[in-house]
């Protein structure tokens, strides 16, 4: 294995029984076929399941609504990227020539996917178990207060609180189409409401992007709906 990519496995504290997991992690789709993104969407979930039996214990007070508005601010992308610096992923990160040059190491929003590809990664060597305690050691350094539920709710969050609030089951997200360059990608996402019928799309520059478009762009027409 490259020192660098045993380096990392010290940082997140996990040797992998399949380092060919931990490569596909770090591995962007421009830089070959076999990348990280499918990671990416296993590891989404564990993050959310993860971080949800965090709140849980630690903020026993607070109701649900409050519960989702405190786990946006710490699954966002934002909070995922500094995450990914502290853990130095840009170091690692294989990404093909025309995304490198544009400054691909450090953007955001790729960072972001890495760790949630990588959390995916250490789910799929060793179990849900490992995977949720490199979460938690991963945000055990992140202040978690109550008060983090001011802060503004991103559209994916409004959403699933305005169906919660009817008794009805989260949206369903599916990306149906990609266009562009690898290095200059952009997402096509569906938002769907089974309970509804109904379906919206949003396009962003990641995969998180055009979820939170293709949310913004249901609550709108909710709004016009007014039920």
């Amino acid at each position: 294995m490259q020192p660098a990519l045993a380096s990392l496995q010290s940082r997140l504290q996990h040797t992998f029984s399949s380092p060919a997991l931990l490569l596909r992690a770090v591995t962007h789709r421009s830089f070959s076929a076999d990348h990280n993104e499918r990671l990416e969407f296993l590891g989404d979930s564990v993050l959310n399941l993860a971080v949800s039996s965090l709140l849980y214990q630690r903020l026993s007070a607070l109701p649900e609504g409050d519960l989702s508005r405190v786990r946006a601010n710490l699954v966002k992308e934002g909070t995922l990227h500094q995450l990914a610096l502290g853990l130095r992923l840009s170091e690692v990160l294989r990404l093909g020539e025309g995304e490198a040059r544009s400054g691909g190491h450090q953007r955001a929003s790729i960072l972001a996917d890495a760790l949630e590809a990588l959390i995916g990664a250490v789910y799929l060597d060793a179990g849900y178990a490992s995977a949720e305690a490199l979460v938690h050691r991963l945000f055990a350094a992140v202040e978690i207060n109550p008060q983090m539920q001011a802060a503004a709710k991103d559209a994916k969050t409004a959403l699933q609180e305005w169906l919660q609030g009817r008794k009805m089951k989260v949206p369903q997200y599916t990306v149906v189409a990609t266009a562009g360059a690898a290095h200059r990608q952009t997402f096509d996402v569906e938002c769907h409401i089974p309970e509804l019928s109904l379906t919206e799309r949003g396009t962003g520059g990641s995969r998180r992007a055009g979820e939170q478009a293709a949310a913004a762009a249901m609550l709108a027409t909710l709004k016009a709906k007014k039920p």
